[in-house]
């Protein structure tokens, strides 16, 4: 396996003041289903003995299914495939972050550093499609966790998914804020040319600066812009999110960012307005106070006001963008911007009439044919 079990921080005290390095999250608290809270305490001693660094474990999920299923009114897809458990990019705003903690870890710097993954996806991906019963609808990748985090370089999990779904021509979305989706473009731009696949980049600023702070190890903006051009010239239509917007801190990019994009080669654009569910807002706050504490409180304001005055509200016809005049102001914004810059494009039905199962997938079928 390419990521050894390696020691790493427990959960709960012992984070270094300020958070670890290159990680986002400035602790590891307990998550909300544990029955016992690690709480955090000055006892006198130094720090010296707290390392400054947090490995990073990568271990195997056994499972008997790949594809997940959802029927929520809000997501524009109804199946999905997560290559990975975790992510190491460690955007601090992360909406997946509770998600660790319904394995009994925590949303914080477990999240970040304590990886899973099914190394057999790719088989069982295979299994599901060529299940009698299966109805082809577009799969999308990416929905919780992104799919192209580092550890992909070495466990192809990704890029294994992708041949299974180009094999069995099925379509698909995927969206991902890493460069390294670019590797794949030999794989989307085909399927994109037989409108079997389009992909999405997140770019939430054009300022390195603040994404270090945001999301220490995602690519930096230009990379992702770099990995828009390549899609393009591949073949794959590429839309941009600009997701999420965080009233009082990044909004005012929206329309720069819209505007790179499009000369980058997007041709469509999205946005999700900062969602803080469970143990988020909390982490977030700890960053918001230590990384922008000149804007803290006004950032806190501005997005209690797209929410009713509370941190989130999770009602699912308003989640994904907000209510009240700031939230109206940046639907407004966004409209006009996506007009101004071309941004305006809604894709096509992805195709599911080209689906089809291999030879190799239906060996017994071949008996009849010739």
């Amino acid at each position: 396996m390419p990521f050894p079990q390696a020691r790493i921080q427990p959960s709960g005290p012992g984070v270094p003041e300020g958070g670890a390095r290159g990680r986002g999250a400035r602790s590891n608290r307990s998550g909300r289903f544990e029955t016992y809270e690690k709480v955090e305490f000055d006892d006198g001693w130094t720090g010296n003995d707290v390392p400054a660094q947090i490995e990073t474990t990568l271990s195997p999920l056994k499972s008997r299914t790949i594809i997940s299923r959802n029927d929520s009114p809000d997501i524009g897809f109804d199946r999905s495939i997560n290559p990975y458990v975790g992510c190491m990019h460690g955007c601090i705003y992360c909406y997946a972050r509770p998600s660790h903690t319904y394995m009994g870890l925590s949303a914080g710097l477990d999240f970040e550093s304590r990886l899973f993954y099914k190394p057999d996806g790719a088989e069982l991906l295979a299994k599901e499609l060529a299940a009698p019963r299966y109805q082809c609808r577009p799969i999308h990748i990416g929905g919780n966790t992104d799919p192209y985090q580092s550890v992909e370089r070495d466990t192809l999990l990704t890029r294994q998914l992708l041949e299974v779904l180009q094999r069995y021509n099925h379509p698909l979305s995927i969206i991902s804020k890493s460069a390294l989706i670019a590797r794949d473009a030999d794989i989307l731009g085909d399927m994109g040319r037989r409108n079997l696949a389009v992909a999405c980049i997140s770019i939430t600023t054009l300022d390195r600066k603040l994404a270090r702070a945001m999301e220490p190890r995602a690519a930096t903006p230009e990379r992702r812009l770099e990995a828009i051009s390549r899609l393009r010239d591949a073949g794959c239509p590429v839309s941009v999110g600009f997701a999420p917007v965080i009233p009082g801190l990044n909004d005012h990019e929206m329309e720069a960012v819209l505007e790179a994009a499009r000369k980058a080669g997007a041709t469509g654009a999205m946005y999700v307005t900062l969602r803080l569910p469970h143990e988020i807002k909390d982490l977030f706050r700890e960053w918001l106070d230590e990384a922008r504490p000149d804007r803290a409180s006004r950032v806190m304001s501005l997005i209690r006001q797209t929410r009713g005055g509370k941190d989130y509200d999770a009602d699912w016809s308003q989640r994904m963008r907000g209510t009240g005049p700031v939230a109206d102001l940046i639907a407004t914004r966004f409209k006009a911007a996506i007009k101004r810059y071309g941004l305006e494009k809604t894709y096509q039905p992805l195709d599911t009439s080209q689906f089809r199962l291999p030879p190799e997938a239906r060996p017994q079928m071949d008996l009849f044919e010739g």
